[in-house]
């Protein structure tokens, strides 16, 4: 799955241009999931009866022909909710903090775009350039950028690529000094995908998972060396 987030300060008009991102990358035939992330938490008054379910459980979840969905009464971390995202792309609104995908930036000058972290920005929306970044109004032109050089760490932050975190490798990744097959995580000997979608693995838990296995099977008449393949429905 590739990623974009669009970032700026409250009533930039982030939400109108995640909106029109999502219409033009579905018009590039990918499937699309738009998230937000918000400060002040999210009212109910679409749905009353949801609004009176929070007030008396922990957790609410909904279903119907329609569509479903799970409401937490506490914020959760956008990588437990990734494993639910099925589709080709993730647009995020907000997210200032993340460094794990790569961002748009909505600055009308450069002082704003330096604090909106422009090292992981791709591109500026708006009229004002900003030293290194293109700035543009082009919707469909951005949403063509996004659907080559969108991308999506897995946020493990484990140090694996000789970076500090994810973010630093996210940097790297937009400046063109690496590319997200550096991120160990996701590249290392153990491969493990659920649902079809890869499943990231820290280095000690790849070590942990690959001699345990080696280990049992080693137990097994029949077992040698060479590659080991393990296929689970």
């Amino acid at each position: 799955m590739r990623a974009i987030a669009v970032v700026g300060f409250k009533k930039s008009g982030k939400t109108t241009l995640a909106l029109e991102l999502a219409r033009e990358l579905k018009k590039l035939g990918r499937s699309v999931t738009l998230a937000k992330h918000s400060h002040h938490g999210f009212d109910d008054r679409a749905d009353a009866d949801t609004a009176r379910f929070r007030e008396r459980a922990d957790m609410v979840l909904g279903f119907s022909p329609g569509g479903s969905f799970v409401s937490w009464p506490a914020e959760r971390p956008l990588t437990d909710l990734l494993p639910l995202v099925t589709t080709d792309f993730l647009v995020l609104e907000g997210g200032k903090s993340l460094g794990i995908m790569p961002r748009i930036l909505i600055a009308p000058d450069e002082a704003t775009a330096r604090e909106l972290g422009p090292e992981l920005a791709l591109a500026v929306y708006g009229d004002a350039a900003v030293e290194g970044l293109m700035a543009t109004r082009d919707v469909a032109g951005l949403a063509r950028i996004a659907a080559n050089e969108g991308f999506l760490l897995p946020g493990l932050d484990c140090g694996a690529c000789g970076r500090e975190n994810c973010r630093g490798l996210a940097a790297d990744i937009v400046a063109g000094d690496a590319t997200v097959e550096d991120c160990k995580a996701l590249a290392g000997e153990v491969r493990i995908s659920v649902g079809g979608r890869p499943l990231p693995l820290n280095p000690f838990v790849e070590r942990f998972l690959k001699s345990g296995i080696r280990g049992m099977l080693a137990e097994l008449k029949g077992f040698g060396p060479g590659p080991v393949d393990i296929h689970l429905d």
